[in-house]
Order: structure tokens, then sequence, then C-alpha cells
């Protein structure tokens, strides 16, 4: 009984069975195993991240994810994108490869040349720009996927390849073409005779200048400042990733562009002539520069003299104040103001009148012309009339016989004014048509000698009137070549011109005999014309 308490367990004392620690350490070395294989601490979640690609290239679940080339995650899903050709692989990130910024890009590349076994290469993005977060999605426009041989050996079949050919043997061809002298006539002279490769080569001899300023813009772009460059590479990134957004535009923008390219072809021969005149254009505009050079010494003297001027301005304009404020009373209600506001029912009436002068100006100018083209012209005729002849021009005439006929009129009785006329007697009755009233009355007088004819000659009828010819187109009328017509009852028309005739030659001899020996001043001869009365003599 003794060795049977001491083989077993004491009582009063408790420990695990062999069972549980058996199970503990079959545990333990389960997850040893699993961590030796996975690499990876069970039960944690790790940060993911998905990435949409235009295709997934054979790249599969548990592929690895790089960062320079050090393994950083490994992808946990591919997955078709619903309405699109396109994949999104969700892919985990450690620790290490953290963060990871909103402009990051993504690409899938082979392990090896000929392909296969392919991994993701991500580029966390620019340190500045914000970071994604768990469950983020990289767009298609920040994700790559690499060329495939066959799509490489689908670009060139065969149609392409000859059109390559063909390409590579025109180019050939354009360098080693021997110009023509047609084709030189219009070249540069430098070039006339050579081959494209030739002038092509002659660049080299004269480019130095050019590569020099080209390399000076070069390291201009490498800016003042570290990391200007590559701060101007991250900003064309942007700009680059914000226009593959927009492809619709993109695809547009080629489009026109093609369409300008083929504008552009259509006018070769200009654009030739162009080109050929930009090396004297840029030549002219090398003196211009020189010129401009030259004038800014006397252009930085101009602008130090004003500058006494520019710091007097406060002053001047200080000073213009109290003008500025009479100014404004003259403009004021009282002022200016009133006087326009008085003027505006004139002014509305002298519009009237001047609309109205658009008609009345018009005619006046035809009335003008009339008077200064005909009327007065017929005026300054002296009409030649034989004996009776008067030397003066008819327009004299014509305020002669006002004159008389005024003196005459001075007569006045009970029945109102009248004028007398001396009667003459002799053997000759002469008579005259019907004047006076609807039937007309004829009256009858007595001459000492027969008529010798009537001048102008009666025609019988008015002559005809035309309302629509305008007066200053009209002919001067010839007064003294009018028709001579015979005397009813006397001698024939024949005999009564001869006798006129006759007497207008008597009286333009009288005239030569009496001209006088000087002419007449031209104040006198104003003052005869603007007078009628001047110089005539008593009873004359």
């Amino acid at each position: 009984m003794a060795r049977r308490a001491s083989s077993g367990r004491r009582r009063g004392t408790s420990g695990p069975s062999a069972f549980v620690v058996g199970a503990l350490v079959l545990l333990l070395v389960g997850v040893g195993t699993y961590m030796g294989f996975a690499k990876d601490l069970p039960f944690t979640s790790d940060f993911r991240m998905k990435a949409v690609f235009e295709s997934a290239n054979s790249i599969r679940k548990n592929s690895p994810v790089r960062i320079a080339g050090v393994n950083v995650g490994k992808v946990v899903d591919v997955q078709r994108q619903d309405g699109t050709d396109a994949a999104v692989v969700t892919f985990e990130l450690k620790d290490k490869g953290l963060p990871v910024h909103k402009d990051a890009t993504a690409k899938i590349r082979p392990r090896i040349f000929l392909e296969g076994n392919f991994f993701l290469d991500l580029q966390p993005g620019t340190p500045g720009t914000p970071t994604v977060g768990d469950g983020d999605t990289l767009p298609i426009t920040q994700t790559a996927t690499p060329v495939q041989l066959d799509e490489v050996l689908t670009a060139l079949q065969s149609d392409t390849r000859e059109d390559l050919k063909a390409a590579l043997d025109g180019f050939g061809t354009a360098l080693t073409y021997e110009p023509t002298a047609e084709d030189d006539a219009d070249q540069d002279p430098d070039v006339r005779g050579e081959t494209a490769a030739e002038a092509f080569n002659d660049t080299y001899d004269r480019g130095g200048r050019a590569l020099k300023n080209l390399a000076i813009v070069n390291e201009a772009t490498l800016g003042t400042e570290p990391r200007d460059l590559s701060k101007l590479i991250a900003g064309l990134g942007r700009v680059t990733t914000a226009l593959a957004s927009r492809e619709d535009d993109l695809k547009g923008l080629v489009t026109s562009f093609n369409t300008t390219m083929g504008a552009l072809a259509a006018e070769q021969t200009n654009l030739r002539a162009t080109v050929r005149t930009l090396a004297p254009t840029l030549a002219s505009a090398n003196r211009a520069f020189a010129s401009l050079n030259a004038a800014f010494p006397n252009t930085r003297a101009f602008a130090r003299e004003i500058l006494p001027g520019v710091r007097a301005t406060p002053g001047t304009i200080t000073a213009s104040f109290p003008w500025i404020a009479q100014t404004r009373r003259l403009l004021g209600p009282a002022e200016l103001q009133g006087l326009a506001r008085d003027l505006r029912p004139t002014t509305a009436a002298l519009s009237k009148v001047v609309d109205t002068s658009l008609t009345l100006f018009p005619q006046a100018d035809l009335v003008a012309k009339c008077a200064t083209r005909v009327i007065l012209p017929t005026g300054d005729i002296k009409i030649q009339d034989g004996t009776l002849s008067t030397d003066r021009e008819n327009y004299k005439e014509f305020w002669y016989a006002m004159v008389g006929l005024a003196g005459e009129g001075q007569n006045f009785d009970g029945n109102g004014g009248y004028v007398r006329f001396q009667t003459g007697g002799g053997s000759q009755t002469v008579s005259t048509g019907k004047v006076g009233g609807a039937a007309g009355d004829v009256l009858f007088a007595n001459a000492a000698s027969k008529p010798l004819g009537t001048r102008p000659a009666f025609p019988g009828k008015r002559p005809p009137y035309n309302s629509t010819a305008p007066c200053f187109e009209q002919k001067i009328p010839d007064l003294n070549g009018a028709k001579v017509g015979g005397a009813e009852g006397g001698v024939s028309a024949g005999a009564a011109r001869s006798a006129i005739g006759e007497q207008l030659r008597a009286a333009q001899s009288r005239k030569r005999d009496a001209a006088p020996s000087t002419g007449d001043s031209v104040a006198g001869a104003l003052a005869e014309r603007l007078n009628p009365f001047r110089g005539a003599t008593v009873g004359k």
C-alpha cells in the first residue's frame, strides 16, 4: 500500500496534464512552421491598395510587389473591372513599403527577359504630396503594362514593314539627291549644288554658336535652387496625368492637330517662301535689337531726368483740387447744366430746322445753279436792235424800264394811279392780238411808217414746257439770234431781216467809233456790274 501511494500523484497537489502539454507543444510547432514558410504573422492585416491596369498580363495572386527592387508586399487578388476590359489588382504592403503618395505609379514588369513570372513595380510618389489611405485605388492613368513581344511583332506586319522600307529608302534618296539648276533657283546661296546630307553637315560647321546658346538654355533648365529640376519634372508629371485623364479631349486635340498639319502641307509652297525669308527677318531683328540697345542709355537718362517731375506730380495734383472744385461748380445745376436745360427746347427746334434744311438746301442749290449758269449770263447779254440799241445789258434795260414806269405811274386820281402814254399819229395802223380778259380785246395804234417785221418772230403757238428738266442744264438763249418775221400786210420776212441786219451793222460801227481808249478798272467794272445806273447820262 505504501508503494502505490508513492508511485501516484500526491494528494493536495495540481499541474497540467500530459495532454495539455502535448497540445501546446504541437501548437507552437505549427505556428513556427507557418511563420517559417509564410514569413508573416498570423491574425494580422497588412496595408491594402488597389490599382486599375489596362491588362493584368498574367500577374496572379501572391505575385510580389517591389519598390526599387525590394519586396514590400504581395498581390492578394486580381479581378476584372465591371463594364470594361481593365483589371483591378489588389495588393498588400508591409510597413517598410509605406507611405504611398497620391501621385504614386504602378507598373507590371516581367522578371526575365523573355517574359513570364511578372511582379508589380510600385513607385511611392513625391514625398511632398498627400498620402493614400488603406483601401484606396490608383487610377488607370497612373498604371502601365509591359509591351509584349507579340505586340511588337503585330505592329510590324508585312505591309508596315514594306512602308517602313519605303520610308527609309525615300529618306535616303532625299539625303543623297543631287539638285538640279531649277531646284537651286529658290534655295539659299550657301546650299546651292549640295545634297541634303551635305547641307545637313554644313550645319555642324555653323552650329557652334547655336549649340552654345542651347547649352546655356539647358543649364538654365536646371534651376537656381536645389531640386528645381525635380520639381519641374514632378509638375510635368502632374500635367501629363491631368492630360491623360482627359482622353476624349486629347483625341480631339490630335484630330485638330492633324487637320492643321494637313492645311500646312497644302500651303507648303508659301511655307517654303516664309522659311526662306526668316534669315533676312532675323537679320533685321538683330539690327532692331541693336538700335534698341543703343536707345536704352537715352531712355535711362530720360527716366532719371523725369524723376523730379514725377516727384512733383503729387503737389501738382493737390494744387489742382481748387480748380477741380470750381469746375464742378461751373458744371453744376445752377451753371452749365441749367444753361443746357434752357437750351434743350431750342436745340430740339434747331434739329427740326436742320432736318428741314436737308430738303431746302438741294432746292436752293438748284436755284443758285439756275441763276449763276442761265439767268445771270442771259441778263448780261446786250441786245442789238438797230437804231434802238442801247449798248447796255438787257437786265439793266429792264430796270431802266421799271424806273421809267415808276415815274410815269406817279399820276393819281380818285380811281387810283394811272400811266400816261404820248399818242402818236400816222397813216399806218397797227394792231395787237386779243389781250386781257377771257375773250380779250384787240388794241390798235397808228405809226408814221410801215413796220419792218417782228423780232422775235411769233411762232404761232406756245412752246412746250418740260417741268422735269433742270433749269441749270438749259442752254443760254441766243437773244441776238432770234428769228425775224414779216410784218402783217408789210414787207416780206427776208426784206425785214435784211433791213434789221443793216441797222445792227450800223449800230456796231457807231459803237466801235465811240469806244473809250482806256479800259475800266476792276473796281469800276464791279461797281458797274452791281449798279446798273452807274455812268448813265441824263435823258438816255
